[in-house]
Formats: C-alpha cells, sequence, structure tokens
C-alpha cells in the first residue's frame, strides 16, 4: 500500500472530543485559529502523496476504516490546511464537501500521539 497522506495528533481541543458523540471527527493543522482549535484534533501537518478518494483506506490510532466517499474539497483542504472532517457513517455520497466518510465504528478517544494516515 502507499501511503497518501500521514500525520500525527499533537493536541486536542478543549472540546474536540464532543464531536465523537456525534460520529465525527474534525483534524487542522498546528497553529489553527484559537477558536478553531477547540474543536478540532491538532496534528502536525503532513505532505500529500495523491488525492483522496473512495475506496482508500484511513488508519486512525491503529483502526482501520474503508473511506467510503469524499467531498469535492477534501484533499485541498486537507493538503492546504490540514483540515477535514471524518464521519463515521459509511455513507456512499460525501454530505458536505470537506468530508471523508468512513466504515466502522466510531473510536472512543483519539489520544494524542496517534497517528491518522490515509493509505492506497
Amino acid at each position: 500500500m502507499q501511503t497518501i497522506y500521514q500525520t500525527t495528533f499533537t493536541r486536542v481541543g478543549d472540546y474536540a472530543r464532543e464531536s465523537l458523540a456525534d460520529h465525527m471527527l474534525i483534524t487542522f493543522r498546528e497553529g489553527a485559529p484559537e477558536d478553531i482549535e477547540a474543536y478540532c484534533f491538532i496534528h502536525r501537518h503532513g505532505d500529500m502523496q495523491g488525492e483522496l478518494r473512495a475506496g482508500e483506506t484511513l488508519t486512525l490510532a491503529n483502526a482501520v476504516f474503508p473511506i467510503t466517499a469524499v467531498g469535492e474539497v477534501a484533499t485541498s483542504n486537507l493538503r492546504e490546511l490540514g483540515h477535514i472532517t471524518i464521519r463515521f457513517d459509511g455513507a456512499a455520497r460525501a454530505e458536505y464537501p470537506g468530508t471523508i466518510h468512513v466504515a466502522g465504528p466510531t473510536p472512543t478517544d483519539i489520544p494524542v500521539g496517534s497517528v491518522l494516515a490515509i493509505l492506497s
């Protein structure tokens, strides 16, 4: 498998874990505006080695999730801002342009130091 993107979470915003109860996770690179950072899992920004596509695999904190849908601006948002919303609902169509949908159970926690990778 080829790594399209890989990063490590360095901080968790004060309200970020609350999104897991709604079956989603919001990421942003280090240096996010303070009002946004509070709701995000913050990570070291990595380099993109391709485009995000349905059918690829997302790994998160040692769990594996098939990607079922990718919004039209998710690749550019991740590449430029380190920002995506991951929905754990297995949807076949992206709900919003910056969203990635994956199949599988929502994690109960994503600790600092966890790795997110997208593999083709």
